[in-house]
C-alpha cells in the first residue's frame, strides 16, 4: 500500500477513506474512478488518478484495521452540516402576490414549508438502497421575511453519518401557497468542502406539483459513472422533464414536448387568418415546443392560439426572468406606442398617409410625432397611456436616430455603401462568388422558362475595370446576391396583394481594387405569363442621366426589400431560432443536468424558448409585425419552410463550411484557421472566423478529457439519445438526408457542438442586434415595397406619373407611415440587450457551474479569448485600409465584438438566441 502511495504522490499517513479527501469535490465526475480497499472507496484527485489508471494494483492492504472499520461501521458518528439557500425574490411584487408572501412566512412559523433532504452519491452497502439524510426545514423564511434585496439566503441543518459521503442531489418540497425561484444551495460542514447545487430553477408549490425538486450537485458524471446513489434519480429527473406528450401544458409545468407549426393561424377569426401548418411531408419544417392546447373550433388539426397579453406556455424555467421581462415589456411598450399615433393619423386622415418628403422621415428622429398632430384632445383623453407619454415627452414620440445616419446621412444613396452592406451589414451572409455567367436558375424550367439569366455581357461590360468576364471570373472579382429562385415561385401571389409589389432579384457586384464591392447589374424578373415561357425580366445599370439615377435607386430599393425578407424569415428566424429550438428541447428530454455536454449547453440555450413562443404569437403569426412589414406578407413563413425544405444543411451551418458553400473562402493551410477568404476585407468572416476557432478550442479543451475515444462516444447512451432525437424527431421531416454528421468520435461530437454554439451566439448575433441601428431608416432597406419600377411598354401611365414627380413616386413605392413606424418599433426593440444579458465568455455562477476544475480554467482562458478578440476588433475598424469597416463616413464594424452595455448598441455577442 505504501509504495502504491508513494507512486501515486499520496501521503502514506492519510485520514480515513470513508470520507474523501478535500479535493474529491472537484474531480471531473466522468474520470471518478475508485480502488475498492475492503469494500471502501479511495478517490485519488484527477492529476494522480491519470498516474493510477496506468498501474497494476495488487490486493492492497486495508488503511485501517478491520477492528476500527467495524466500530465505525456498526457506531458512526453524527456530523451536522448546514445548507446556504439561496432564492432570488421579485423585484416588484403586485399586492396579492405580497400578501402571499407574508402568509407564506408566517405559517413557516408555525409549519414545515421548505423541506430538504440530502441524498449520498453513496447506497448503503448492506440493502442497496440511497444513502439520505434526515428531512431538514428552512427555519428562518419567517425572520427574513421583510429583508431587502434581489437575493436572500435562508439556512436548513441536516444531520449526517460520518460515513454518508459525498452528497450528489438534494430535493426540495415547496409547501409555500407559491412558486420561488431557487438560485443555489451550497452544504457546508463537511471535511472535504463545501458542496455546490447550482439550480437556477423555479421550484413550485405541492398545490401545483407535489412531487419533490430532484437538483444535482455541480459534479458532472456521463451516465456510466453515475454513483450508485444517483442512478435512480437521473433516469427519474429524465422521466419527468419528458412528460407523457399528452394534456394541455399549465405555466407551471417543467415539460419539453414537441410539435408542429400549427399555431400560426387563426382560422376561427376567418379565412384570411388560415395558415398551412408548418412541419410534416407536405410543408417540411423544424419542430416548436408543444403546448398542447385544444384545436380550433374551424379545424381540428389546427392548434387554437393564446393571444397577448396572456402567454403562451414554455417549461417554466425557460421563462424570462424579472429583468429581461421588464426589459422586453418596455420594448413591447414602445413599440406600442412608436404605432399608435401614426395608426390613429392613418385612420383619421384622408389618404393613405405617405411620407410626403424625406424631411418627413428625419422628423420622426429630430422632433418626434407630435401627439396632438391632427388628433382632437377629446380622442387624447380616451387613451390614458398616450396621456402618459405626453405629460412625460412634451407631447412627443421622438424615435432615436439609427447608426447608419450617424455618420453620413446620405450614405445609403452611394452605390459603394449598398455594396458595403452585403458584406458587413445586417445580412452579410448571402453575398456569394460568381462561379459561372450568366448565372443559372435552379427551378423548374418546365414551370419558370429558360434558366439564364437576362443579365448579358454587354450589361456589365463597361464596368469591370479594364477586365473582360472572363478575366473577372477566373481572378475572383464578380460576386451575386441572388434572390431570383427564392422568390419567384411567391411572386404572382404577393403582387396580387393590395400595396405589395416584388421582384425576384439578383445583383453583381464587382470587387474594385480598393476591396469594396460596386454594383455593376440589378436582375428584376417576373414570373412567365404561362409556364414555361421566357421571364419577363429588366435589367438595370449603374445610371447615367437623372431618369436612370431614379430607376436604379428604384431597383436597389426592391434588392433591398428582398434582402430584409431573406434575412428576416430564413437567416434571422429559421437559421438560428428556429432550427436551435429542436436541440435544445432534445438536449433537456435526454441529457441529465449532471452530463458534461448539457453543462457545456446549458448557457447557449437560455431563453430560446421563450422568445420564440413569443414569436409565435406576435411577430410570425397571421396579420403578426412580420407579415405586417415585409413584402411577402401572408406567405412570410411558407418562403421560409421553402427554404429549410430545398436549402437547409445542418453540416454547412458552420461558418468556415458556409463560407466554403459560397466561394467566400478556400481551404489553404498556410492561412492562420486554415482558410484563404476570398475577400480580405469581409468584416463579418474576419471577425467571425476569430470568435468561431476560440469556440471550437473551448469546446475541445473541455470534451476531450470526458470523450478519449471514439468508444466514449458511441457507448454515451444519454449523448447518442440526444443526437438522435434532435435529428429523427425535432428535424424528423429531414431524418434522411445523408448529409448529416455522423456522431461516432471526439471529433464529430466537438464539430456538432462548435456548430450549435455558434449559431446560438455569435452567427444571432451578427444577424439581430444591428436590425435598427444600421436598418432603422426606411428608406435605405426598406422591409417591403408597393410599386413595381416603372417602365414605359408595361404601364405607360405608371411611367408618366414617375417622369412627373420621381421624388414622390419612390416615397409611395416606400412603406406607409404606420408600417415604417410599425416596423422601425419593433426591431428597435429587437436589436435592445437586456440588463442581465450574459456575453459569450460569461455564464452565471462562473466558479461553481462545474466542479471540474480544469473545465473552470479552460472557460476562463477562454474568457480571455474574448477580451483578446474585442481588442482586436477595435483595431480593426481603425485601419484605414479596411476600406468597409474603416473611412470617412464609414461606421466600424462592430456586431462581433464580444460585450455590450445593454440598451441598443449595434454591438455584443449574447450566449444564446434570447430575443
Amino acid at each position: 500500500m505504501a509504495s502504491c502511495k508513494a507512486v501515486l504522490g499520496l501521503p502514506i499517513t492519510e485520514k480515513s477513506s470513508f470520507i474523501p479527501s478535500s479535493s474529491s469535490l472537484f474531480l471531473r465526475g466522468t474520470k471518478q474512478s475508485m480502488l475498492c480497499f475492503n469494500n471502501s472507496p479511495l478517490v485519488f484527485p484527477l492529476d494522480q488518478r491519470r498516474t493510477c489508471r496506468s498501474i497494476k494494483v495488487k490486493a492492497p492492504v486495508a488503511s485501517v484495521s478491520e477492528e476500527v472499520r467495524k466500530k465505525v461501521v456498526e457506531n458512526p458518528r453524527k456530523l451536522k452540516v448546514r445548507a446556504a439557500v439561496t432564492v432570488r425574490r421579485k423585484n416588484k411584487e403586485d399586492f396579492k402576490e405580497a400578501l402571499v408572501k407574508q402568509l407564506d412566512a408566517l405559517t413557516d412559523k408555525i409549519g414545515r414549508n421548505v423541506v430538504l433532504e440530502l441524498i449520498s452519491t453513496e447506497v448503503n452497502p448492506k440493502t442497496r438502497i440511497q444513502k439520505k439524510s434526515g428531512e431538514a426545514v428552512i427555519k428562518d423564511w419567517y425572520e427574513k421575511k421583510n429583508v431587502k434585496g434581489e437575493r436572500v439566503v435562508y439556512t436548513a441543518d441536516f444531520t449526517v453519518d460520518t460515513a454518508f459521503g459525498l452528497p450528489g442531489a438534494v430535493t426540495v418540497l415547496n409547501r409555500h401557497q407559491r412558486e420561488f425561484f431557487l438560485e443555489s444551495i451550497t452544504i457546508e460542514g463537511f471535511e472535504f468542502g463545501p458542496v455546490h447545487f447550482p439550480c437556477n430553477s423555479w421550484v413550485q408549490s405541492t398545490k401545483d406539483h407535489s412531487t419533490k425538486r430532484i437538483f444535482f450537485s455541480n459534479q458532472p458524471y456521463l451516465p456510466s459513472e453515475t454513483p450508485e446513489g444517483l442512478k435512480e434519480l437521473r433516469e427519474k429527473e429524465l422521466k419527468e422533464i419528458r412528460g407523457n406528450g399528452k394534456g394541455i401544458r399549465k405555466l407551471s409545468d417543467r415539460v419539453y414536448d414537441y410539435a408542429t407549426y400549427n399555431d400560426l393561424g387563426n382560422p376561427d377569426k376567418g379565412p384570411e387568418l388560415v395558415r398551412p401548418i408548418l412541419g410534416g411531408k407536405k410543408i417540411p419544417y423544424p419542430r416548436r415546443c408543444r403546448t398542447g392546447r385544444p384545436p380550433t373550433d374551424t379545424d381540428l388539426l389546427a392548434e387554437s392560439r393564446v393571444e397577448k397579453p396572456h402567454p403562451v406556455y414554455v417549461p417554466r424555467d425557460e421563462a424570462f426572468e424579472e429583468l429581461k421581462q421588464g426589459a422586453f415589456s418596455a420594448g413591447r411598450l414602445k413599440a406600442v406606442l412608436h404605432s399608435l399615433i401614426p395608426s390613429l393619423i392613418a385612420t383619421i386622415s384622408s389618404d393613405k398617409h405617405n411620407f410626403q418628403g424625406f424631411h418627413d422621415i428625419d422628423l420622426l428622429y429630430k422632433e418626434g410625432v407630435l401627439l396632438k398632430m391632427q388628433i382632437q384632445d377629446h380622442l387624447l383623453r380616451k387613451l390614458p397611456i398616450v396621456r402618459k407619454i405626453q405629460e412625460s415627452s412634451e407631447g412627443l414620440l421622438r424615435y432615436d436616430t439609427p447608426s447608419i445616419l450617424s455618420k453620413d446621412k446620405f450614405a445609403w444613396l452611394r452605390d459603394d455603401e449598398f455594396g458595403r452592406q452585403a458584406l458587413a451589414g445586417i445580412n452579410p451572409v448571402n453575398i456569394e462568388k460568381l462561379q459561372v455567367f450568366p448565372p443559372i436558375s435552379k427551378l423548374d424550367p418546365a414551370i419558370y422558362g429558360p434558366p439564364e439569366s437576362a443579365i448579358t455581357k454587354q450589361h456589365i461590360a463597361g464596368n469591370l475595370n479594364g477586365m473582360t468576364i472572363e478575366q473577372a471570373l477566373q481572378e475572383e472579382k464578380l460576386f451575386m446576391l441572388d434572390y431570383h429562385d427564392i422568390y419567384l415561385p411567391f411572386i404572382d401571389r404577393i403582387n396580387a396583394m393590395e400595396d405589395r409589389k416584388a421582384y425576384a432579384t439578383r445583383t453583381i457586384y464587382f470587387l474594385t481594387p480598393l476591396g469594396t464591392m460596386k454594383p455593376v447589374a440589378i436582375e428584376l424578373t417576373l414570373p412567365p405569363p404561362s409556364p414555361g415561357l421566357p421571364r419577363p425580366s429588366q435589367v438595370l445599370t449603374p445610371p447615367c442621366d437623372a431618369t436612370t439615377n431614379w430607376l436604379w435607386q428604384l431597383a436597389k430599393a426592391h434588392v433591398g426589400s428582398n434582402d430584409a425578407g431573406v434575412h428576416q424569415l430564413v437567416n434571422h428566424w429559421l437559421r438560428t431560432h428556429a432550427t436551435m429550438e429542436p436541440f435544445i428541447l432534445a438536449a433537456h428530454r435526454q441529457l441529465s443536468a449532471m452530463h458534461p455536454v448539457f453543462k457545456l449547453l446549458d448557457p447557449h440555450m437560455r431563453y430560446t424558448l421563450e422568445i420564440n413562443a413569443l414569436a409565435r404569437q406576435n411577430l410570425i403569426n397571421a396579420d403578426g409585425v412580420i407579415e405586417s412589414c415585409f413584402t411577402p406578407g401572408p406567405y412570410c413563413m411558407e418562403i421560409s419552410a421553402d427554404y429549410y425544405d430545398k436549402h437547409w444543411r445542418f453540416d454547412l451551418e458552420g461558418l468556415p463550411a458556409d463560407l466554403i458553400r459560397r466561394g467566400m473562402a478556400v481551404e489553404d493551410a498556410t492561412q492562420p484557421h486554415g482558410l484563404r477568404l476570398v475577400i480580405d476585407d469581409y468584416p463579418y468572416a474576419n471577425d467571425g472566423l476569430l470568435i468561431w476557432f476560440e469556440i471550437e478550442k473551448w469546446v475541445r479543451t473541455y470534451i476531450k478529457p470526458y470523450y478519449p475515444n471514439p468508444g466514449s462516444v458511441r457507448s454515451d447512451p444519454e449523448l447518442q439519445s440526444w443526437y438522435n432525437e434532435s435529428i429523427h424527431v425535432g428535424h424528423g421531416d429531414k431524418r434522411h438526408a445523408s448529409w448529416w454528421p455522423q456522431l461516432s468520435t471526439p471529433d464529430d461530437l466537438i464539430a456538432i457542438l462548435t456548430t450549435l454554439i455558434w449559431l446560438a451566439s455569435a452567427q444571432h448575433a451578427a444577424l439581430n442586434f444591428g436590425q435598427y441601428p444600421l436598418g432603422g431608416y426606411v428608406p435605405s432597406r426598406p422591409p417591403l415595397m408597393r410599386r413595381l419600377v416603372p417602365e414605359s411598354a408595361r404601364d405607360p401611365k405608371d411611367y408618366a406619373e414617375f417622369l412627373g414627380d420621381p421624388h414622390k413616386y419612390f416615397l409611395a413605392a416606400m412603406p406607409g407611415v404606420l408600417t415604417a413606424t410599425k416596423f422601425m418599433a419593433v426591431v428597435d426593440t429587437l436589436s435592445t440587450h437586456s440588463p442581465d444579458e450574459e456575453y459569450l465568455g460569461e455564464r452565471q455562477q462562473p466558479h461553481t457551474w462545474t466542479a471540474d476544475k480544469e473545465a473552470v480554467e479552460a472557460f476562463q482562458e477562454f474568457a480571455v479569448a474574448m477580451k483578446e478578440i474585442e481588442e482586436e476588433i477595435g483595431n480593426r475598424n481603425r485601419d484605414t485600409s479596411r476600406r468597409n469597416r474603416c473611412g470617412a463616413g464609414v461606421l466600424p464594424y462592430e456586431l462581433l465584438v464580444p460585450s455590450s452595455q445593454p440598451g441598443v448598441t449595434c454591438r455584443g455577442v449574447p450566449n444564446s438566441v434570447s430575443i
